[in-house]
């Protein structure tokens, strides 16, 4: 388990189940913003919500057009409550920026070692990322 300071990308507060990606998805194509759902049909994840989780992968994974995916996402109420990253992604900051200025949603991008595979309900508080004592499992999501 890791909790600690982490280089803040995009500033923010957010707290929810963690979702520790083990390959990065490409949100152009391997997410549905009407859903929240990865659809790539080959991400090991398949199926899996990104909706109201806080998203733990190793970078973003193109295409550039998944920064307005993300901005639809938080639109909607589809998107994750924040993610955390172990490199930055200009693409990912772009997008949660944008839905920001657009919708006023707040998604905090931060980035510094993930956490481990647990499902246990994090919490993402400017630089700060910590787990948040007390709180469950993240139930499986069709």
């Amino acid at each position: 388990m890791v909790s600690g300071s982490y280089r803040v990308l995009v500033e923010g507060t957010a707290t929810g189940e963690l979702l520790r990606l083990t390959e990065p998805v490409s949100l152009w194509g391997g997410f549905e913003p009407e859903t929240g759902l990865i659809v790539d049909l080959r991400h090991p994840q398949l199926g899996q919500s990104m909706t109201g989780a806080i998203v733990a992968m190793p970078h973003g994974r193109g295409s550039s057009s998944s920064s307005s995916v993300l901005a639809e996402a938080l639109r909607v109420g589809t998107g994750p409550a924040g993610f955390i990253l172990e490199s930055p992604d200009s693409i990912l900051v772009i997008g949660s920026l944008v839905a920001n200025r657009l919708y006023g949603t707040v998604c905090p991008i931060v980035c510094g070692q993930l956490p481990d595979g647990s499902t246990e309900t994090w919490a993402i508080d400017h630089n700060l990322v910590s787990r948040v004592a007390g709180h469950g499992t993240r139930p499986d999501l069709p």
